[in-house]
């Protein structure tokens, strides 16, 4: 059989534990037999990254810069456990945020819906993307413990020596304290790439956060995304039929539990730390949400959505059987495969990466799945497939 050509190659991000085992069998099994894959590999494995000290990680950013897509599988972000497990060097960062920050990127979200897994919400009958702006808010404060009586205040000094002081509070007593930023740079790059990810997959963005009550902080997103959609995506958005809507970040989410879904909802950090495992776990589970880092320039890197399945991953060291979820790391490659084959006028190639998203749920929804989808299923007698089963009934009808 005459394999699909492939003229750019993609990053290929190689990962950890179970999801590692999973990366490969998927290759294998589903995509190597019909695309004459090419790729740019880097192995992100925790023990790589050790002995490169995590320069594979820039490596493999500074290859999806120039390259403009890649495909990235699971990996761990190591603590104070990890450390000794792995005899590491330092406690290296998380790669997903090295490379987030890299790209300058924001991360969209998306549920993978199948008949037979029904959302919580009833009247969700279509998939909702967050898009988290992955930088500064609470997860880059600074905290105090406020021991006693006193005053805190927010000191700003600029170049010039000049200070300008706002009273945050006069503590009577014992309490606590702490201080966020953000980067008007980084506001108007998380603009951008939702913008620009609305366009591409042609569906309403969402945008809200409460700037009613925080009238300096919140209220300069919402100032910038109105700035940069009026000067930059106004017209663009009225000819692809699609809209920017802004409301109260209250108001978003009475409105998303009666909505229909089909849309995009962009979060300042917190909030879409927060919506996304909501979403995920309302529409079935987190090993059915696709991901996909896109940056302000149009770079696209793809995941699952989910971690790298350590539990599994020791049985499978055992030699005992799992039944692993291999759905969200099946459609990051699909999604990647798409992706490239847009960009590089491959129609086969994005035909090919339908064929296997469909072969992947039409597995499911003929009552063929993994433990934890058998679990939550509305269909009648789901049979449980181990991990690698799983994949070559996904493989059998991909080949029918």
């Amino acid at each position: 059989m005459t394999k699909i050509p492939m003229t750019t190659p993609l990053v290929e991000m190689d990962g950890d534990e179970m999801t590692r085992i999973i990366w490969q069998m998927i290759k294998d099994e589903l995509i190597c037999p019909y695309v004459d894959l090419k790729t740019e590999y880097y192995d992100l494995g925790l023990e790589h990254r050790n002995a490169t000290d995590d320069k594979v990680t820039f490596d493999s950013a500074e290859a999806t810069k120039r390259l403009g897509v890649a495909v990235k599988c699971a990996t761990i972000t190591p603590n104070a456990a990890r450390m000794d497990e792995y005899d590491l060097k330092q406690m290296w960062k998380s790669p997903n945020g090295t490379i987030r920050a890299l790209l300058d990127g924001t991360v969209f979200r998306t549920p993978i819906t199948v008949a037979g897994i029904e959302p919580c919400v009833r009247n969700w009958t279509k998939p909702i993307t967050i898009a988290r702006h992955a930088y500064g808010d609470v997860y880059k404060n600074t905290e105090l413990r406020v021991p006693g009586p006193g005053t805190v205040e927010l000191v700003y000094t600029a170049a010039d020596g000049t200070e300008t002081r706002e009273l945050v509070q006069k503590f009577d007593g014992p309490g606590i304290a702490q201080g966020m930023h953000n980067l008007d740079a980084s506001i108007e790059s998380f603009a951008r790439s939702c913008f620009e990810y609305a366009l591409d997959v042609k569906q309403d963005i969402w945008f809200a956060t409460k700037d009613t009550i925080s009238k300096k902080y919140d209220h300069r997103f919402k100032d910038v995304f109105q700035e940069i959609y009026d000067a930059e995506y106004a017209e663009r958005f009225e000819a692809a039929g699609i809209e920017y809507f802004y409301t109260l970040i209250d108001d978003a989410v009475a409105r998303v539990m009666k909505a229909d879904g089909g849309f995009i909802w962009a979060c300042k950090n917190y909030d879409g730390d927060v919506m996304s495992d909501m979403v995920s776990s309302a529409f079935g589970s987190l090993a059915m949400m696709t991901s996909v880092l896109v940056s302000p320039t149009g770079v696209y890197e793809y995941e699952a959505a989910h971690g790298t399945v350590q539990r599994h991953y020791y049985k499978h060291l055992e030699g005992k059987e799992t039944s692993t979820n291999s759905v969200a790391t099946i459609f990051a490659w699909t999604g990647a495969l798409r992706k490239r084959g847009e960009l590089d006028g491959l129609d086969d190639l994005v035909a090919f990466a339908n064929r296997l998203e469909k072969a992947t749920l039409d597995t499911i929804e003929a009552g063929e799945m993994t433990g934890d989808l058998a679990r939550i299923t509305t269909l009648p007698n789901p049979v449980t497939l181990s991990t690698r089963d799983f994949i070559l009934a996904i493989a059998k009808r991909l080949e029918a």
